[in-house]
């Protein structure tokens, strides 16, 4: 076989990457050139890799300041109505291929660092991933980003400036073990630190109820100082702001008690504030009430809503005299998305701003907290849900506390008014939970401060009014939507598969990556014999790529012929993880049974990160691992099965593994995982999914026809049957012969020979409380495991079910997400003028 064409053969094929003008290349090699010399002082005269990066690095931003300036500008000038979209989690990965791509400069910068004697591909590699999030919703709000400026909408990310990022993963002696993601230790060269808008945020304290209004006094204070990173649209010259903000204590801090005498101790202690933006919470779906976490949800909001008043007040660029002073427009021209409750905190901030600082009346002020603000919600699991103590917003929050019982008890009122009698309406719907401990529940805040709430894909949004704010539904039906989440064809297709990207290109023109539901016209290709046999000839390469790069990281040597069954993922109980193993262990039980045989043979890799306080997601890291000693090690089954864990599993790997996949793996039990959004980037990238009929792997079904996907197993309908007559596990065991094989080699230590008692745990949760019905959903994902193997035996109808997977995948594009919040959420429309660049004057 020929040897694949390198990535940046396949750029210059593709014009959506932009043409290698000569002056453009000369140009950005004497950028380059100018950076490096500047970046390399007097005592180093030799450049390492590192340098060359950064010069890179500084050569592209350089590229992006004129941009990001005018757009800015434009801003202030035309004053359109602002959305601001509030994360303590963007996952945004690496940034220098992403800005090359959407300045269409990535083939011209090819050029320069081929010429300068350097790869672009290797450069690339150097960058650190921002890791400022544990999966789907911090990767959502990247995707996010990316298409509100490619519409141009006047769009802000705020969030926090984590000095640590989820940790790194290392697999040692088969477990996991974390190390602090020191993502920042070399310098980030595309933050811009911004101390002119540093900004008090203030804590604890007491409160003063005076004849002039409420103070809250006595308050600690800690800065939150702002670092701007640019958000560059697809060759629309538009630069949008993501404002992360870093805790830094005052000069004085500490130094104005009664500890005078103890100045060293005083400095030490700033510590304590700056703590707040130290590290980033590593729980997914699962709620740690610790009050470091507090602190950080209110730093954020503190920060981020003094900022946007700020730049309410003064709609003229580069001045900040208040212009503005009357609120009641407020909503006309500020739009506030909390991406999950942790930003729940805004809806009694803006309160306690407009009653107490700005002298609003509470009626007038609750409406525009209301018309501003709207609500996402991203889980239905009850151990995700933010229930925070009473007794902690009292020491910390007082006066926020004061506000959210004054906003229940009116809230209460109003409930009471409509349904007379009913208490235990009134209960269900309080924001304050009774009980030992009382609690404030932020997603019952969340639907009561917001205009708009919504799911994530139109089976979640479904389970969220039907049974999470089912009494809120009642009583408010209009204020429930759904938006069905998306991702950036930039990155997830154009950035991550050159290849594939130019294959289409070739066929329906460049217009798709703006507009993904172009893509159907490639349902007139399915059975254009060259097509298929182009379409199959890119998978190929991206898998010996990936194969490659296994080999060189790993020193794993993996068969690129095998289908490639890729699970990647947070590691966690309703993801069903397990339920891949023991499909694992069946094939492997029935490859020793029958040597003979031929089997379709597989490489399956299983990746992702697993909570550090979650014993069982640990377990289930271990169990794959060990799974993987005795399969890969058994002579009788040689390449025919092997299966790898992918460690470190983050976006720059999503990148790799994602183009090289064949099969997607997405088989939480239904009803559990709200969207999911991995499942698009495989279909986008030419994967076959097998899944349940969950989050938008219904819409996926229902887009490409049901017969182009493999699905299998319970439905929402069937698991709340099986609720109901009670779920009994040792039920399936002592029925299916190769499951109570698979559970008792378990048991015996046949997967854990030196420590046979290793996955009791295992196997206790399995056989005892298993939430998610893991042996009640095996026999239908075994049976459909066998028609992927006979699929995969017919290589060119496999590949025609991928064509058609591909072509209906337009759907899934974060830009028509954000199109449908536009218009239905924010009441702004996208726009596709394009800004001049800024060697061209303004019009």
């Amino acid at each position: 076989m020929a040897a694949p064409r390198s990535d940046s053969e396949k750029r210059k094929q593709i014009s959506v990457r932009g043409i290698a003008g000569l002056g453009d290349v000369a140009e950005v090699r004497k950028s380059f050139n100018r950076h490096l010399h500047f970046t390399l002082v007097k005592d180093r005269n030799v450049a390492t890799p590192r340098d060359y990066f950064f010069a890179l690095a500084h050569a592209v931003r350089d590229q992006l300041v004129g941009r990001w300036i005018r757009t800015q500008q434009r801003y202030y000038e035309r004053d359109p109505k602002r959305i601001y979209y509030l994360s303590l989690e963007f996952y945004m990965g690496r940034t220098l291929q992403n800005t090359m791509v959407n300045l269409g400069m990535q083939n011209v910068c090819d050029e320069a660092i081929y010429q300068l004697g350097l790869d672009l591909e290797e450069l690339e590699e150097i960058e650190e991933d921002a890791g400022l999030g544990n999966g789907g919703l911090g990767r959502l709000a990247a995707c996010f980003l990316d298409s509100m400026a490619t519409l141009g909408l006047a769009a802000y990310g705020y969030g926090i400036r984590y000095e640590f990022g989820i940790f790194n993963q290392k697999i040692v002696d088969g477990w996991q073990v974390e190390e602090a993601d020191d993502w920042l230790r070399y310098g980030n060269p595309w933050e811009k630190a911004r101390p002119e808008y540093m900004l008090p945020v203030h804590f604890y304290g007491r409160v003063e109820h005076a004849a002039e209004g409420v103070k809250w006094i006595d308050t600690q204070v800690v800065l939150a100082m702002p670092y701007d990173t640019p958000v560059p649209g697809y060759k629309n010259n538009t630069v949008n702001t993501m404002r992360l903000w870093s805790a830094k204590a005052p000069n004085d801090f500490n130094l104005q008690e009664f500890n005078v005498g103890d100045y060293i101790e005083a400095v030490l202690d700033r510590n304590l504030a700056e703590n707040i933006s130290r590290v980033l919470y590593p729980n997914d779906n699962f709620f740690e009430g610790k009050e470091l976490r507090l602190k950080q949800e209110y730093f954020v909001v503190a920060a981020t809503l003094q900022d946007i008043i700020r730049r309410f007040k003064s709609s003229n660029f580069g001045s900040r005299d208040p212009v503005r002073t009357c609120f009641e427009t407020f909503p006309d021209k500020v739009a506030i998305q909390l991406n999950d409750t942790h930003p729940a905190l805004s809806i009694p901030e803006l309160m306690r701003i407009l009653v107490d600082v700005e002298k609003m009346e509470w009626e007038k002020a609750w409406e525009v907290t209301k018309r501003t603000c709207a609500y996402t919600n991203h889980t239905v699991l009850p151990e995700a849900l933010e229930r925070w103590p009473v007794s902690m917003f009292e020491k910390l929050l007082p006066r926020h506390l004061e506000i959210i019982y004054t906003i229940n008890q009116r809230h209460l009122d109003h409930v009471a008014a409509i349904y007379p009698g009913d208490l235990d309406r009134l209960r269900r719907m309080s924001v304050i939970e009774e009980g030992d401990c009382k609690r404030i529940n932020m997603a019952h805040l969340c639907v009561i401060g917001s205009h708009a709430v919504n799911g994530v894909a139109r089976i979640h949004s479904e389970i969220v009014k039907n049974s999470v704010f089912k009494d809120f539904y009642e009583m408010e039906p209009e204020k429930f939507q759904n938006k069905t989440n998306g991702i950036t064809p930039r990155r997830w297709l154009l950035l991550c598969n050159p290849g594939l990207a130019s294959v289409i290109a070739e066929k329906i023109g460049e217009d798709f990556v703006t507009d993904l539901s172009q893509l159907k016209k490639l349902l007139d290709f399915v059975t254009d014999e060259v097509f298929i046999r182009d379409v199959a000839k890119v998978k190929q390469e991206n898998k010996l790529k990936f194969s490659a790069y296994l080999e060189e990281k790993y020193k794993v040597k993996i068969n690129p012929s095998s289908m490639f069954d890729v699970h990647v993922k947070r590691i966690h109980e309703y993801k069903r993880q397990l339920l891949n193993c023991l499909h694992i262990i069946t094939l492997y039980n029935r490859m020793r049974k029958d040597p003979s045989k031929s089997f379709v043979p597989r490489t399956v890799m299983i990746g992702g990160k697993a909570a550090p306080g979650y014993h069982m997601a640990k377990m289930i890291i271990k169990l794959i691992t060990s799974i993987g000693d005795i399969v890969n090690n058994d002579p009788y089954i040689g390449d025919r099965l092997k299966v790898i864990f992918l460690e470190n599993y983050r976006v720059s790997f999503a990148e790799k593994v994602i183009p090289a996949a064949d099969l997607s793996q997405q088989i939480s039990t239904a009803g559990t995982e709200a969207s999911g959004t991995g499942n698009m980037k495989f279909m986008l990238n030419g994967a076959l999914t097998i899944g349940t009929m969950d989050g938008a792997n219904v819409e996926m079904a229902e887009e490409a026809g049901e017969e182009n996907l493999f699905i299998f197993g319970m439905r929402v309908e069937d698991v709340e049957a099986l609720d109901k007559r009670g779920y009994n596990a040792r039920e399936y065991y002592e029925r299916i012969p190769e499951l109570r094989q698979a559970i008792d080699q378990l048991s015996s230590g046949f997967f854990s020979p030196r420590d046979p008692g290793c996955f009791r745990d295992v196997i206790n949760m399995l056989m005892n409380h298993d939430r998610f019905k893991v042996f009640a959903d095996y026999q239908a994902y075994m049976e459909c495991q066998g028609h992927v193997d006979q699929l995969y035996r017919k290589p060119r109808e496999w590949t025609k079910k991928v064509i058609k997977n591909i072509a209906s995948s337009g759907k899934f594009s974060s830009d028509r997400t954000i199109t449908e919040y536009a218009r239905e959420i924010w009441g702004v429309e996208p726009s596709a003028v394009k800004i001049p660049p800024p060697n061209i004057p303004r019009d």
